[in-house]
């Protein structure tokens, strides 16, 4: 037997003890839909649609969205990019636009008509 020490490995224990912790799942979320975001502006409207959402005398909202969300009488429904063509009587309810640029914006309406067509969604309200 012999006396002698072990020889270091070269690994700083206290630099690989606080070497970054992994994301946690909503900073992860997050990342994801940033990159989301930044992927569908790149691609510039090929995964979006174009909303308008307007009554006689206002303009609610124009612009691109990810998807709505609304209520007629079936019961609760959503538009994605690349629906059918698709008309239909909206109940009063809260229509949600997820947008690109705004994130989710709310309009609580009292009834109206929703028209979707190649990729553009025409929500006329106070009919």
């Amino acid at each position: 037997m012999s006396d002698k020490k072990p020889e270091p490995t070269g690994v700083d224990v206290q630099q690989a003890i606080t070497e970054e912790a992994p994301k946690t799942p909503t900073s992860r979320i997050q990342a994801e839909e940033q990159q989301a975001v930044a992927d569908f502006n790149r691609q510039n409207t090929k995964a979006g649609m174009r909303v308008h959402v307007h009554s006689p005398f206002r303009d609610y909202y124009d612009g691109l969205a990810f998807s709505l969300s609304a209520v007629n009488a079936t019961g609760p429904f959503d538009i994605l990019p690349h629906h059918h063509n698709f008309i239909s009587l909206l109940l009063p309810c809260e229509i949600v636009i997820r947008t690109v640029e705004e994130g989710e914006r709310h309009i609580r309406i009292s009834g109206g008509i929703i028209h979707v067509k190649s990729d553009q969604v025409i929500v006329f309200l106070d009919v």
